[in-house]
């Protein structure tokens, strides 16, 4: 830390000087070690990568969560990297949601892409 500048008081009184300079006082505590400071963090952020075998409209399984066991469709990628999908909530109860695409596994299975709704409206900032 910087050391504080002295500091000048006016004194009253005729003899007295009618200033005083007023050293700054010593820290009660030290760091018995100095902190050291954090290394900056150079890692880029990189858009995570896409299993190949997963395109829009494979058929998922979940395996974690409230829906493990479930298939699923895969409908897109957000932005974040994870996973849009959706059961449909009418056929299987899954509602449109976001997956990591570690907690599923890819069936060979595809449903027609042009089935699926407009998801222009689903970002990751909808599901916050």
């Amino acid at each position: 830390a910087a050391a504080a500048a002295p500091k000048v008081v006016s004194i009253g009184g005729g003899k007295n000087g009618s200033t005083r300079t007023i050293a700054p006082k010593a820290p009660k505590y030290y760091d018995a070690d100095p902190v050291p400071k954090p290394l900056k963090n150079r890692r880029v952020q990189k858009p995570t990568k896409l299993r190949t075998s997963i395109t829009p409209g494979t058929v998922l399984i979940v395996l974690a969560g409230r829906f493990a066991g479930k298939r699923v469709v895969f409908l897109k990628q957000l932005p974040s990297g994870l996973l849009l999908i959706t059961g449909p909530f009418k056929i299987n109860g899954v509602p449109i949601r976001r997956l990591n695409q570690v907690y599923c596994i890819a069936t060979s299975t595809k449903v027609d892409p042009s089935v699926l709704p407009n998801l222009d409206k689903f970002t990751d900032h909808y599901f916050k």
